[in-house]
């Protein structure tokens, strides 16, 4: 196997209409406008969502940059209530050792208003999960080819995918049960592949509820300079 570095990629013109100052002003109000009534639900309807909005949201978290361009990312529906509800028995049972020692108790303290525990029935209910997977390398014949950057590239498609669903008026739950193993060896993935985040997906239930927060407000956290 040679060490010399893969040639350079073929160029084509980038695909870009410059907008006016105003059509920047007035995308991004709408953009914003979606964005801010995007919210963490815990409470799912179990009314089916269709298949091609969740394949289209996955289709945007893949135009996420990643380091190389290695694209170190795998996305597995989950629809099946039997694998939902394995999925939801092993995430309680790490959730329950977390809430009941592993987790500090600073942790725990902060976590107290959001009135979250170790019971994770949205699992089960919502129709869809959605589990990221990162690769950290991959094989090429008997060669094994490292990943780089690949906390930041699977963040940024995770958080484009987050805003696709939101975008197709879905709602969503960012959900990491500690540790996340078992997601691997329920869905089968392979070694190269560790779980990044599952994600609910679906409608909220009827008369849900969510806490009222506040979010920092855009002077509290630009500087300019």
């Amino acid at each position: 196997m040679s060490d010399e570095p893969a040639p350079a990629h073929p160029r084509e013109p980038l695909d870009y209409r410059r907008p006016t100052p105003d059509e920047m002003r007035a995308n991004i109000r709408a953009f914003h406008e979606v964005a801010r009534r995007r919210r963490s639900v815990r409470e799912f309807s179990s009314d089916d969502v269709p298949d091609d909005v969740l394949r289209a949201a996955v289709a945007c978290a893949a135009t996420a940059p990643s380091g190389a361009n290695m694209q170190p990312w795998t996305f597995v529906v989950v629809r099946d209530p039997t694998t939902k509800r394995r999925i939801r028995e092993a995430a309680e049972d790490e959730e329950k050792l977390n809430y009941s020692g592993r987790m500090p108790e600073e942790w725990l303290r902060v976590l107290a208003p959001l009135e979250t525990d170790w019971h994770k029935e949205f699992l089960e209910i919502a129709p869809a999960l959605i589990v990221i997977f990162r690769e950290d390398y991959h094989l090429e014949g008997d060669r094994r080819v490292q990943h780089y950057y690949v906390p930041e590239s699977v963040g940024i498609a995770s958080g484009l995918l987050l805003a696709a669903l939101n975008a197709a008026g879905l709602v969503t739950l960012t959900h990491t049960p500690s540790p996340m193993g078992f997601l691997r060896e329920i869905l089968g993935r392979p070694a190269n592949e560790k779980p990044f985040l599952l994600i609910p997906v679906g409608y909220p239930a009827d008369g849900v509820t969510v806490p009222k927060i506040r979010k920092k407000g855009v002077d509290e956290i630009l500087i300019w300079k």
